[in-house]
């Protein structure tokens, strides 16, 4: 199975439109997002744009976690868990959130195969135990190159992708 890890879209469209489409025609079935959307109407153009299931946890620029909240009640695609998130896929535990240190602790309490972060718009990845730690970077390329991953199951690896090179 082949999951989308995206982080820090930052409202930028036209990398989200890229990003999901590339996602889309490489066979990926699910994308999580470790946080920072922006705008409720942006979130609800990523799952309507990528019309497969989508996990979101809120980041520290999502302002309006409530609009977002009763906007996510209308979109069935959607899973929205709030500041941290934990699913199971291709019988891999998996957690999210967007702070790195929250992140880490995550990575060290043992219970997951693989812990997603954001916040610091650096795309980066490091083992923990038998858990790995994967931040995709930033889609909007604020302070860094427009970045996103794919993490595949079966390989258990995750592959960078820059948004200039697609």
């Amino acid at each position: 199975m082949k999951i989308g890890i995206i982080s820090d879209s930052h409202d930028n469209l036209p990398n989200i439109y890229k990003a999901v489409d590339y996602l889309k025609a490489n066979g990926v079935e699910v994308i999580i997002h470790c946080g920072d959307v922006c705008a409720p109407s942006v979130m609800r153009e990523i799952v309507l744009r990528f019309a497969k299931p989508l996990h979101l946890v809120f980041g520290n620029v999502d302002g309006d976690c409530d609009r977002m909240t009763k906007l996510a009640k209308d979109l069935p695609d959607l899973t929205l868990h709030g500041e941290q998130g934990e699913v199971e896929l291709a019988d891999k535990k998996f957690a999210f959130v967007h702070y790195p240190i929250v992140a880490q602790q995550l990575a060290q309490s043992g219970k997951y195969d693989v812990v997603f972060y954001g916040h610091d718009h650096r795309a980066w990845q490091k083992n923990v135990g038998n858990c790995q730690m994967i931040n995709p970077g930033t889609l909007a390329g604020l302070f860094a190159k427009p970045t996103f991953a794919i993490f595949d199951t079966d390989s258990n690896t995750a592959q960078l992708v820059l948004i200039e090179k697609i």
